[in-house]
């Protein structure tokens, strides 16, 4: 029986969306001493879109099957967006406005639990005890970070907001988790544009100015890195080991962003920060040393999207092909009995 990497791609692609952003963050935290918080978002966001969209034209020149966006994936990208793009980030502004940020932050953490709760109770991603607990492990690092540093609010509406941004993203990683299959690079490049556009256009209407052109392209190359790459990161991480697990991993975000912090901000980590780091530690083991297999039947499905012609790509082609993998075009798989370790990945998607 065949048992996938201990760092098999989508793994790697979590781990490294998760090591980009957080590490995004401190250098986001330098920048605010020079742009104001919405304007900066609004700079992140489309300086993700913007090169994520230079690449995306330049890999078009170069394989034209490259970047397509099926037509039935359109609403849940749409709602991906909206929920994401628009809600989220307008929840969160108004939270960060009745609560201190450093608290709105580490509230942020609910994010990765919302995403699991959904993936698991609404769209039946396959979960089990151990993929539990590493998610209650990983959960309560965050708990620990946030009671530590956490003050009683002026008004219970600042958290709610801020919750209700988390159950925004947690709503929109599970749709994108719908569109994975298409090109990575394609999906973030839309969701960056979008997201920058609505916080760029709530920064003017909030008078913010905007900064110098110095800065700006600093912002920008900060979302395209922390942003762009690193969402293009995780669509790719959710083709391949589905929304809970993704999330999972990317929970390493917020400590990749501290030992940065640590390291050139030259800031002090307590005794909770390292109870809380060797919580993550176990959790993200849980998660690792995941073995499912089963004999599992696939149906019939017709898609598009890169690969090889691994043990669930064996089809003939009807143009010609000179040979190169990975590529991209429309395929059948026929139906498939079998038993191997896998994942929750595009092909996967069966019950249990």
């Amino acid at each position: 029986m065949n048992t996938p990497s201990r760092l098999a791609p989508g793994i790697a692609s979590a781990l490294a969306a998760a090591i980009l952003f957080g590490a995004s963050t401190p250098f986001a935290k330098a920048l605010l001493g020079h742009v104001a918080a919405v304007a900066l978002a609004g700079l992140l966001y489309l300086g993700a879109g913007a090169g994520l969209l230079g690449v995306w034209l330049w890999r078009r020149t170069r394989d034209a099957g490259s970047g397509l966006i099926e037509r039935q994936d359109v609403p849940w990208l749409a709602g991906a967006i909206v929920f994401g793009g628009v809600l989220g980030p307008i929840l969160l502004m108004f939270g960060l406005s009745r609560m201190p940020a450093a608290n709105a932050s580490l509230l942020l953490n609910l994010e990765n639990v919302f995403t699991a709760l959904v993936a698991w109770f609404v769209f039946h991603e396959h979960h089990d005890r151990r993929m539990v607990l590493g998610m209650v492990l990983i959960a309560l690092a965050g708990a620990l970070l946030t009671g530590q540093a956490y003050t009683r609010p002026a008004s219970i509406l600042g958290p709610l907001a801020v919750m209700g941004a988390c159950l925004c993203w947690a709503l929109d990683n599970n749709l994108t988790r719908r569109v994975s299959v298409g090109d990575p690079v394609a999906i973030a490049a839309v969701k960056g544009v979008a997201a920058g556009s609505v916080n760029t256009a709530v920064a003017l209407l909030l008078g913010e100015p905007f900064p110098s052109f110095s800065t700006g392209a600093a912002a920008g190359l900060v979302g395209f890195l922390g942003y762009g790459v690193s969402l293009a990161l995780f669509v790719t991480a959710l083709r391949h080991i589905g929304t809970a697990r993704t999330s999972a991993y990317f929970s390493a975000a917020p400590f990749v962003g501290a030992v940065i912090a640590l390291l050139w901000l030259h800031e002090n980590a307590s005794a909770v920060f390292w109870v809380a780091a060797g919580l993550m530690v176990a959790g993200l083991w849980l998660h690792l040393a995941e073995r499912h297999a089963h004999i599992h039947r696939h149906e019939t499905l017709v898609h598009s999207h890169r690969h090889v012609h691994d043990v669930h790509h064996q089809h003939a082609h009807d143009f010609p092909w000179d040979s190169r993998e990975p590529h991209v075009h429309r395929h059948v798989h026929e139906p498939l009995v079998h038993d191997h370790c896998h994942y929750p990945d595009i092909h996967h998607r069966h019950g249990h």
